[in-house]
């Protein structure tokens, strides 16, 4: 079957798709969703097919090729394509396999991870393999297999050597932005740590939307190698580098329904730490109400779960549970937790000190697993470091090697214009602060899009409050912003004070 290539200028995102009209759908008895190979001269590629109701979009005769089947196949609108019938991809009848209860072994475990990255499976196919992992039982084999296949099947920063540092926060947790103080901290000790970040999927900022307020943070890979090469430390976002890359597909298929399959968060995040050689890994998962893991048996089961996966993996790994029944730090939204973080690493009168504490504490534990300090003195030296201003320091080489400004102060980092101040509707006790209201009102507000905006908090669990006291001041970019985070919170006061 010959056809006249149309470029149909749209891009899925991710799926191949192609778009015949029905008349050739009919003639050669074709159904949506059937998979075809496409072959133009030496390129060749398999698609999605797609009906076209009328000839407005494709006549017949013509094959309408999205963007990243143009770009596979290297082809222009009016060329000639060749097209048969294709199997499914042999992971199919895996995902099917797993769907049935049964245990997938090393090769069927790279085919679906080759094939997720490779966008041979559709969004229905990639669902059911997310759904067959969180309905059936997962090994500990098939999961260290899941993230060796899923770290292996995108690129890998070779750091020649020892130990390379790490930790990543199960998240959930408003303002919890802990890696941009223990990072300098760690890099300031002699110790690697190549650290890559995510922005936001439902937060009001992510550790890269934040950095991105003091620096570029989309650095490429053989960039990024001579920084800790040069520096020991780095910030960047994940998503400029092709590191784990199913990673990113699984996650939008699992956002609609909420779906965290133990099992592919596990491989999820400990594939993203074996792709930069990293050997000594802290994990922190907050726990509390409102926080993506709620109580302390979950908490612990899910403990015992990295640590096996790391000795399978032949990691040092160290699990520490915290406190996450409330936001972090005073600052919410890229901007003000950007100002939060440089009055901790300033020593300035404003820095919140609850993410001064839990910073230290973290970076504590990771020199005493690197054996930088002994066993009880972590917490000693970190501390040391932090307030010598050696972390500062180093703060600053990584905001200027990655393309930032270096002296960068606090107060010169621009808030949204339109504010409004939340006070208190009664006297007492503060007693609850959702963090999951906290931070869709932030949202609402323009965060993290906007990086001005956001909240500053003024009051924390366990404090004292007079009726009519300043809560929290609420920024925004724009008038229409500011008043729909003001009418969110007349429904949903995230503050219970009793």
């Amino acid at each position: 079957m010959k056809f006249k290539i149309k470029d149909m200028d749209i891009a899925t995102g991710g799926t191949l798709i192609v778009l015949i009209n029905k008349s050739d759908a009919a003639k050669y008895d074709l159904h949506a969703m059937d998979r075809v190979k496409l072959t133009k001269g030496r390129y060749s590629e398999t698609a999605l097919i797609d009906i076209g109701e009328s000839e407005k979009a494709v006549p017949p005769g013509i094959i309408g090729l999205f963007e990243e089947v143009m770009h596979s196949l290297k082809a222009k609108s009016k060329e000639t394509v060749h097209m048969r019938l294709a199997r499914k991809p042999l992971s199919v009848q895996f995902i099917k396999k797993k769907l049935d209860g049964k245990t997938l072994n090393k090769n069927e475990i790279d085919q679906i991870v080759w094939d997720i990255v490779h966008n041979k499976l559709n969004d229905v196919e990639l669902t059911y393999f997310v759904s067959a992992c969180y309905t059936n039982v997962v090994t500990l084999k098939e999961t260290v297999l899941l993230t060796k296949a899923m770290a292996e099947c995108g690129d890998m920063l070779k750091i020649n050597d020892y130990p390379v540092m790490d930790k990543h926060c199960i998240g959930g947790v408003a303002g919890n932005r802990t890696t941009m103080i223990l990072v300098p901290i760690i890099a300031a000790a002699g110790l690697k740590i190549p650290k890559t970040s995510s922005r936001s999927i439902t937060s009001p900022a992510g550790t890269a939307d934040t950095m991105e307020v003091l620096t570029n943070v989309s650095i490429p890979i053989k960039k990024m190698k001579s920084l800790i090469e040069e520096i020991n430390g780095c910030m960047v976002w994940g998503g400029a580098l092709n590191l784990a890359p199913s990673d990113d597909k699984i996650i939008k298929v699992e956002r609609p329904l909420a779906i965290d399959a133990e099992s592919q968060l596990l491989a999820s995040i400990m594939a993203k730490k074996h792709s930069v050689s990293s050997t000594h890994i802290l994990i922190d998962i907050p726990i509390g109400k409102g926080a993506k893991i709620e109580s302390r048996e979950e908490a612990l089961n899910l403990k015992e779960r990295f640590e096996q996966i790391g000795q399978a993996l032949k990691k040092h790994i160290k699990v520490i549970i915290t406190d996450g029944s409330q936001p972090i730090g005073n600052g919410i939204g890229p901007a003000l937790e950007a100002r939060d973080v440089l009055w901790i690493l300033k020593g300035d009168q404003n820095q919140p000190q609850d993410l001064k504490q839990k910073s230290v504490l973290m970076a504590g534990y990771m020199l005493e697993l690197a054996g930088k300090s002994k066993p009880g003195f972590g917490y000693k030296s970190a501390l040391g470091i932090l307030e010598s201003g050696a972390a500062y320091k180093k703060m600053k080489e990584i905001i200027k090697k990655q393309g930032g400004k270096n002296n960068i102060k606090p107060e010169d980092i621009k808030l949204g214009r339109y504010t409004y101040k939340h006070k208190a509707s009664k006297a007492g006790r503060v007693a609850q602060i959702d963090n999951r209201i906290i931070s869709r009102i932030a949202r609402v507000a323009g965060a993290p899009k906007d990086k001005e905006a956001g909240i500053y908090l003024f009051k924390h669990k366990k404090h004292k409050v007079k009726k009519g006291e300043i809560l929290f001041t609420l920024y925004a970019e724009s008038k229409e912003k500011l008043r729909n985070a003001i009418a969110g919170l007349k429904t949903q006061d995230p503050y219970i004070i009793k």
